[in-house]
C-alpha cells in the first residue's frame, strides 16, 4: 500500500511554484474527491460554487446547459432555497457532439420566462467543460438570449479544467456577476467590498476605518436584495479588492466604468493586517487609527494561548483563509503547524518559503492525490481548521471555519480564536 503523499515545508521552498511534485499538480494525476473534498473540489458543488455565485444577484435565474452528470450536483444546492431559480437545459450524446444544442440555448429561455411569475433580472447562462472544449462564444449566445428575451443574460462557466488556470472558475464568475453594472456617475464618498459573494462579517473594523475616512455608502454584492442595489454598486469611487479571484472582476469595472481599485489580502498575521490598513490610510488619503481592534485581536491571540498551550494543528483548504499564510500566522504567534492540505500555486508560494524556516518539517498533502486514499491522521495533531481537515481529524477539535459571514482583518482573527475556542471547550466537555 503506498502511503499518502506529502512534502515537507522545507523540502518543497527548495523548489519552486514552477517545479512542483507531481502529486501536488491535479493536470498530472487522476484526481481524488475525498468525502474531505466534496464541499469545494467540484467549482460547482456545495457552498459558493459557480452555481450559487451566479445567483448572487438579486432576482436572477439561471439556466444550467449541461450533461445529467454535471447537473446532479444543484440538487444539494436545494436546501438552501435556490430550487425556484434552477433551470435545466440537459444535453445528450447528439447534443455534445455535434453542438446543436447551442441554438436552443435562446429557445430555452424563452421557454423559462414561460414558467416564472416575475420576470427576472437577468438569466445566468451555467455552462460546463463541454463548452470549454467546444470553444463556445458564450457572449454571442447572450445576445442571442437578450434579443429573443428582452431580459439580460450572463455567462457563469462551470469549467473545471480551468481551475489552475491564471482565471479559475471562481474568478471568471466574479467578473460575470459584475458585467451587469452600468456606467453612471459616481460619488466621492461611495466604495466599493469585493471579493466575496457573502458580506463581510457586521464586527469587522474596515467599516469603521472607512466611515472615518468619509466613506458614507459601502456597497457589497452579498448586502444587495434588490437588484437596484446591485446596480447601484456602479456608483462608486473606487473599490476594493478583497480576494484576488475578484481582480479581473474589478480590472473590467475599471475599464468599463472608470472604477479604479485597490487590492487588500486576507490574512492572520496581525503586523501585516496593520501594514495594509497602513497603505490603505495613503491610498485615500486617510489616517486609519487601528490601534483599537489591533490590541482586541493581540488579547484574543493571547488569552486563547493562555487557556490552551502551544497547541498543534492540522489545516486544510476548505476554510476561509488561505492555508499556508493562515500556517504562517499560528508559528508565529507560537503554536506548531504538523499538517496542512493544501493547493500550492504562484500567489502563496512566498508563503511557504517562510513557513518553511519557522516550521520546517510541517508537512504539505495535496487533497486532490489519489493517494489521499491511503491517508492517516497523525496522533500529534491536538485541534484542525477546515472542513476538510474536520473530516480527516473526525476525533480532533475541530474549527470548520467555512461560514458565510467572511472574516477579514482584525475581526477575522477574533473569529478564527473565537471559534477555536469554543470547539476545544465542547470537544472537552463531549458536545
Amino acid at each position: 500500500m503506498t502511503d499518502a503523499f506529502y512534502i515537507t515545508a522545507a523540502e518543497l521552498a527548495a523548489r519552486s511554484a514552477d517545479d512542483l511534485p507531481e502529486e501536488l499538480n491535479s493536470a498530472r494525476h487522476m484526481i481524488y474527491s475525498s468525502p474531505a473534498t466534496l464541499d469545494f473540489n467540484s467549482p460547482g458543488a456545495k457552498g459558493f460554487g459557480v452555481k450559487r455565485a451566479g445567483l448572487v444577484i438579486p432576482d436572477s435565474v439561471m439556466l444550467l446547459i449541461a450533461p445529467g452528470c454535471c447537473g446532479r450536483n444543484t440538487q444539494l444546492l436545494n436546501e438552501l432555497g435556490y430550487s425556484d431559480r434552477f433551470f435545466y437545459l440537459m444535453l445528450d450524446d447528439t447534443d455534445i457532439v455535434t453542438g446543436r444544442y447551442i441554438s436552443k440555448i435562446p429557445q430555452a429561455c424563452e421557454e423559462l420566462l414561460g414558467e416564472l411569475d416575475k420576470k427576472p433580472s437577468v438569466i445566468m447562462l451555467c455552462v460546463t467543460c463541454v463548452d470549454a472544449l467546444l470553444g463556445t462564444d458564450m457572449e454571442r449566445v447572450c445576445r442571442a438570449c437578450y434579443d429573443r428575451t428582452g431580459v439580460k443574460a450572463a455567462p457563469a462557466y462551470m469549467y473545471a479544467l480551468t481551475r489552475e488556470k491564471r482565471l479559475p472558475p471562481m474568478g471568471l464568475v466574479r467578473k460575470s456577476v459584475y458585467s451587469l453594472l452600468d456606467k453612471q456617475k459616481r460619488y466621492p464618498n461611495v466604495c466599493d467590498l469585493l471579493g466575496f459573494f457573502s458580506a463581510l462579517d457586521d464586527g469587522c473594523e474596515i467599516y469603521p476605518l472607512l466611515r472615518s475616512a468619509g466613506i458614507k455608502q459601502i456597497g457589497e454584492i452579498g448586502r444587495c436584495t434588490t437588484f437596484e442595489e446591485y446596480m447601484d454598486l456602479s456608483k462608486a469611487n473606487f473599490s476594493i479588492v478583497l480576494n484576488s479571484e475578484a481582480r479581473a472582476a474589478a480590472q473590467d469595472m475599471q475599464e468599463r466604468l472608470g472604477i479604479p481599485f485597490i487590492e487588500l489580502t486576507r490574512m492572520y498575521r496581525l503586523d501585516k493586517i496593520a501594514n495594509q490598513y497602513r497603505l490603505l490610510g495613503q491610498a485615500i488619503g486617510a489616517e486609519l487609527d487601528d490601534s483599537r481592534y489591533r490590541a482586541e485581536a493581540e488579547r484574543t491571540v493571547a488569552d486563547f494561548r493562555s487557556r490552551h498551550g502551544a497547541l498543534t494543528f492540522a489545516v486544510g483548504e476548505s476554510l476561509n483563509a488561505d492555508s499556508f499564510e493562515l500556517s504562517l500566522a499560528l508559528c508565529e504567534y507560537g503554536f506548531r503547524v504538523a499538517e496542512i492540505y493544501g493547493t500550492v500555486g504562484e500567489r502563496n508560494f512566498v508563503f511557504v518559503k517562510k513557513l518553511a524556516q519557522l516550521s520546517p518539517e510541517t508537512r504539505i498533502y495535496s487533497n486532490l492525490s489519489p493517494t489521499m486514499m491511503n491517508y492517516q491522521p497523525s496522533p500529534e495533531v491536538d485541534a484542525v481548521i477546515g472542513a476538510d481537515a474536520c473530516y480527516y481529524h473526525g476525533d480532533k477539535a475541530g474549527l470548520g471555519f467555512n461560514g458565510e459571514a467572511q472574516p477579514f482583518g482584525y475581526r477575522g482573527v477574533e473569529m478564527l480564536f473565537a471559534g477555536l475556542d469554543r470547539a476545544i471547550d465542547e470537544r472537552g466537555s463531549g458536545k
